[in-house]
């Protein structure tokens, strides 16, 4: 056990207006099991790419561990799978690989396949299989979850809980909660650790926003009723202080020798509480202004779902998709009414994306049906984000949308305004996400089509768009792993294999 010392971190990037971490210091123990949590653009990922000594900062990071960092570059793919986990962990024996791909419910034979023919999902394990045989390292686990299936997230949180001495990024809900017990916030202004859970942070910082919340009205009544007594303390004050300097009615005021001495030291004493009053009133505001610096807000969004004259909108019939001679899946039956939420569920690589792409008019080698009008408007997110270029007005043009709107839809998701003359290609995963969800919901349609949403969406962007699925009540064909999100959004499931 040793310690990760972080003091007065300060950092940001080249040529941006504002420090991205500002003279932050705080302690992280190298057993912890640490989940790492913040709003997408925040910096989690260039905190760890700090830890690795990628960029330059000032303040101090001291550690007697080494760090190693979660997804890996393979130079070669076309290297066998056992070779490149030979490079990255050179004193590690076979069966120590087998052991761990095994606790990762992955067969030995991918061992022997070159490294470019794993899926996602194997390519993921294989990675982190390799990164803890590594002695004397400390974990720097990015968004692990991204290619996974619901099962694979499980088999994961299972493996993650039995180790120790990560920090894990995930928006996760149930995995977090299951192999984490610490937390690491990167909060509006600072970064916070504390024990426990995702949803045991999540608790109580709801107790501390309510508490500030409260707070922060009653300082606001207090300092209300304090500015109109010191208001009226201070006229009286001047009023009893003219009548010492000869501004007073000759017939109607005493004018004994003693008069003024009277008069200045009551002014004094008036003048004196006032002041007392504006300093208190000065420390509340500061109290004040201390308040509700980290309390995260979402602003509510609209889903522009148009309605269509029959109450049935989709029908899979008895679909089967293959390639080749290799089956995908079979005899997929469900239909979509409006107002509606399907999921589609199942193990990578059963069929789930191939299923969307034929619904929405690919080529796609199938034998059944697919029952649709054609008047029917589907707004369409795919998974892949690669053909995201030019700025946002650009896509705005291409895609035949409201330029305003969309860009008031992306300050609503928490995208920040000095990137709306930046190239997507050069955003974040989770920030080319928001811009696909933007776009989809400046988009009128009967039916929503969204495949994997949320990879890289963060936990408060993830409520927002919960929120507004269950206000919206929209027509929706969803494949999304997050069963927390699936359960409040209340999707039928349909499992396919």
């Amino acid at each position: 056990m040793s310690i990760i010392n972080v003091d007065d971190l300060t950092f940001s990037y080249e040529g941006s207006s504002e420090d991205l971490f500002r003279n932050v210091s705080f302690r992280i123990d190298t057993d912890w099991k640490l989940g790492f949590t913040g709003r997408n653009g925040r910096g989690k990922t260039t905190f760890m790419k700090l830890l690795m000594g990628e960029f330059e900062y000032t303040g101090r990071i001291t550690s007697s561990v080494r760090f190693r960092y979660f997804p890996f570059a393979v130079d070669d793919p076309e290297l066998l799978a056992a070779d490149i986990a030979a490079e990255m962990c050179p004193d590690a024996e076979n069966w120590q690989i087998v052991r761990e791909l095994s606790l990762l419910d992955v067969p030995a034979d991918v061992l022997w396949r070159p490294y470019s023919t794993l899926s996602g999902g194997e390519k993921t394990k294989l990675q982190l299989a390799i990164l803890f045989l590594t002695d004397n390292c400390f974990m720097l686990i990015d968004e692990p979850t991204n290619h996974l299936d619901q099962n694979g997230r499980m088999i994961l949180s299972r493996y993650l809980k039995s180790k120790k001495g990560f920090i894990l990024v995930s928006h996760d809900r149930n995995v977090l909660d299951e192999c984490t017990d610490h937390t690491l916030s990167i909060n509006r202004c600072c970064i916070d650790v504390e024990a426990g859970n995702y949803s045991s942070w999540e608790k109580n910082k709801e107790a501390r926003d309510s508490f500030e919340y409260t707070q922060n009205i009653r300082l606001k009544k207090e300092i209300k009723k304090l500015e109109a007594s010191a208001k009226a303390a201070s006229e009286h004050s001047d009023r009893i202080a003219r009548t010492k300097i000869g501004c007073f009615d000759p017939v109607k005021t005493e004018k004994s020798l003693t008069r003024r001495c009277t008069v200045a030291k009551k002014a004094r004493k008036l003048m004196d509480r006032a002041k007392v009053m504006e300093a208190r009133i000065e420390k509340d505001i500061e109290k004040k202004e201390a308040l509700l610096k980290n309390i995260e807000t979402t602003a509510s969004l609209r889903l522009p779902v148009m309605k269509f004259h029959s109450r049935k909108l989709l029908c899979v019939n008895g679909v089967s998709v293959s390639y080749g001679d290799a089956p995908v899946c079979s005899d997929v039956r469900f239909d979509i009414s409006e107002g509606e939420i399907v999921a589609l569920t199942g193990r990578n690589g059963c069929g789930k994306s191939s299923l969307i792409r034929l619904i929405c008019g690919e080529d796609v080698p199938h034998t059944g049906e697919i029952i649709m009008n054609q008047q029917l408007v589907i707004s369409l997110i795919s998974q892949d984000t690669s053909g995201l270029h030019g700025d946002l007005s650009d896509l705005a043009a291409e895609r035949n949308i409201d330029e305003s709107l969309f860009k008031a839809v992306l300050r609503k998701l928490d995208l920040p305004r000095e990137l709306f003359s930046r190239d997507i290609s050069g955003f974040s995963d989770g920030q080319k996400k928001k811009v696909m969800i933007a776009a989809s919901l400046c988009t009128p349609a009967h039916l929503y089509i969204w495949d994997e949403p949320l990879n890289f969406i963060d936990i408060w962007s993830r409520r927002q768009i919960e929120e507004l699925i269950k206000e919206s009540s929209p027509a929706m064909l969803i494949v999304e792993h997050d069963e927390v999100f699936r359960r409040n959004i209340g999707a039928r499931d349909i499992l396919m294999g």
